[in-house]
Parts: structure tokens; sequence; C-alpha cells
């Protein structure tokens, strides 16, 4: 049985709690949040500790912890748990800075323990099977990837804007199926109803002639979670939502069989098989440094309304 816990137990915390606590072979210990009320009534709930200082519930020994609580705190929570000698799942963004990304990843592999970063899109089912086809070269060369994650304002996102909160999501999982690092972002965005930007489109550059693009908003009254990754032997059409993918050539259009499930589920499953077979996670730290840097490169070209180059 491994042994472990959750730290910030909010809106996406509490998945976490859940899906542990239904998984066999683990044991969850424990769970830690500032909110008293809440930890307490939770830790009810699911029959595990209590803890409002996260350092108190590392004490237990545990082998694994998901750090799900504010951007700004990642790097602290997280090196407190390396120097407790636990395997980390850190949610996305990995930090607020490229230099707190590197400490984490420095400090993760110094102490021999697992640092994943929750990028929930590369688990998500359509994902799998969008890679699996662009892989095995039905589309063609792929030379456009875009999506559009757009939907209503989140009221409890409060430190980071848009770009940190949701572009991420996009940017890692375009690099992820072209399997290459974006060289260059140049954004358009703006913010008319959160202190930082709550809409942008990116347009990224991907080896010479491969682009992506990244739509995002909080200002459309229903949510849309699409991408479309365009080959020169076909179009591929992807929806998050509901897990499918529909692929377009010049002789068919055919439904991709998806075998739907959980992606958060999937996600924590993998971290704990990580642990146990000590295996590199899909979501490594370095991944996670990655979409970060380009984030906040998309920020920079918003704020200078210039191209800006990612080394």
């Amino acid at each position: 049985m491994l042994r472990v816990g959750v730290i910030g137990i909010g809106a996406m915390g509490q998945h976490h709690v859940r899906i542990y606590s239904e998984m066999e072979g683990v044991d969850l210990v424990g769970i830690s949040d500032v909110d008293r009320y809440r930890v307490e009534e939770m830790a009810e709930k699911y029959g595990v500790k209590a803890f409002t200082d996260h350092k108190e519930l590392l004490k237990e020994n545990l082998d694994a912890v998901s750090i799900v609580v504010p951007t700004t705190l990642h790097k602290d929570v997280t090196l407190d748990a390396i120097d407790a000698d636990t395997n980390v799942l850190v949610e996305k963004p990995i930090a607020d800075t490229l230099e707190n990304a590197d400490m984490m990843i420095e400090a993760a592999d110094k102490a021999g323990v697992i640092l994943m970063v929750g990028q929930i899109e590369r688990f998500n089912p359509a994902t799998t099977k969008m890679k699996e086809i662009i892989d095995s070269g039905l589309l063609g060369k792929i030379v456009s990837i875009s999506t559009k994650r757009v939907g209503p304002y989140n009221p409890r996102i409060r430190d980071v804007g848009i770009i940190l909160d949701l572009g991420v999501h996009d940017i890692d999982a375009i690099a992820y199926l072209y399997g290459s690092d974006a060289s260059e972002v140049y954004t358009i965005a703006g913010k008319d109803i959160h202190s930082k930007e709550d809409h942008a489109s990116m347009m990224l550059r991907f080896g010479e002639e491969q682009a992506g693009v990244v739509n995002i908003n909080w200002l459309t009254p229903h949510k849309v979670r699409k991408m479309e990754v365009i080959g020169v032997e076909g179009v591929g059409y992807l929806d998050y939502v509901d897990q499918t993918v529909t692929i377009h050539d010049e002789k068919w259009i055919r439904d991709a069989k998806v075998e739907k499930a959980e992606p958060l589920q999937k996600e924590l499953e993998h971290f704990i098989t990580c642990i146990r077979e000590g295996k590199t996670p899909l979501e490594s730290g370095v991944d996670g440094k990655h979409a970060l840097k380009v984030a906040l490169a998309a920020i920079e070209s918003y704020n200078t309304d210039s191209i800006i180059k990612i080394d």
C-alpha cells in the first residue's frame, strides 16, 4: 500500500481526494487545507486525518502527495514535500516563475523523488488517441494544431490570468502532439473582467513551419474545449469534453474509437504507477517548465506587442 496525501482541497483538490480514496493499493492517509472547517468535514467523510498545516501531514511517512494549492505557493509546498522524501504531483502550472520551477526540479533530482506536473489533457483519452493517429502517419505531416478553450469566468481564479491558468493546457498539449518545443510566440490579449488578461490568442512556432494556435477566454457564456489538427493528408478534430476524435481525408469521414475515462483518474493512476515502477512520468518537471516558459513568454509578448523567441 502506498501512503498518499493531498495538500489543498479546493475545487480540484477534492477530486484528488475522491480518486485516491477509491484506488486499489493506495492508502489515503490524510489531507491538508488552511480552511479548518472544510478539511475536517472532508476528512470525516473519507475517514482520514485532517491537518491545517501541510508540514504536519508530511510527517506521516507519505510515499506520495498531490499539491493542489494556488500557483504562487507551489514552490514552497513542493520543496517541503521533497524535503520529506515524498514523491510529488503538483497541479499546473508547475510554478509562478522559471526560477521557482528550476528549484523544484533540481530538488527532486537531488532527492531522487518523482516530480510530476498535473497537465490533465495529456491523460484525456481523446488526446491519447490523437497522438496515436499523428504518430501513425495517417494525417501525413502536421502543419498546424489549433485549440479553442473558452467559457465563463470562474471567480476562484484570482492569482493568475487566463494564460497561466488555462493557456498552459493547450501549450503543453500542442507540444506533446508535435513531440517538440515551441521556439517563438506572439500574443494578442486583453483584460475586461479580471485584474490580469482574461482573453488571449497565441501563435506558436514549432520547427521551421509548424504552427500552434491557442484561443482562450473567460468571456464566452458556454464551455468549449476543442482542437483541430491539420496534416497534408487529412484533418483531425478533437473534443476534450465529449472525448471524441473525428478524421477527415479525401475519401472518408471517420470517428476514432476512444475508450472514455476520467482524465484525472488516468493521471493519478499514472503517477502511482511511476512511483511503483520507478518510471519517469509522462509530464515531468521539465515538461511542466516548458509550458510555463512559453506561457510567460506569451504574457511578455502581450505586454510588449512583440514576437518573443523561446530558448
